[in-house]
């Protein structure tokens, strides 16, 4: 299992798709790959870096059109 878990391990760090390593470890589900792409932490760190800082938008009151409100009152 150790050195499944590590060739999966390094074919995802060279870039390799999820579901051509499940293929090659012979996996029922692609799902059942994903696991290592929860545990590869160098992959998550990449795409975190990736990311644009969160800016959080001023928040506004909701207001419904007129074509909204005719059909709620329909109901």
């Amino acid at each position: 299992h150790v050195l499944r878990h590590s060739a999966a391990m390094e074919l995802l760090q060279a870039g390799v798709d999820c579901s051509v390593i499940a293929l090659w470890l012979g996996h029922e589900t692609v799902e059942t790959t994903l696991t290592y792409l929860h545990a590869h932490l160098e992959l998550k760190e990449t795409a975190l870096a990736k990311l644009k800082p969160y800016e959080r938008a001023k928040a506004e009151r909701f207001r419904p059109n007129d074509r909204l409100l005719e059909f709620l009152s329909a109901l």
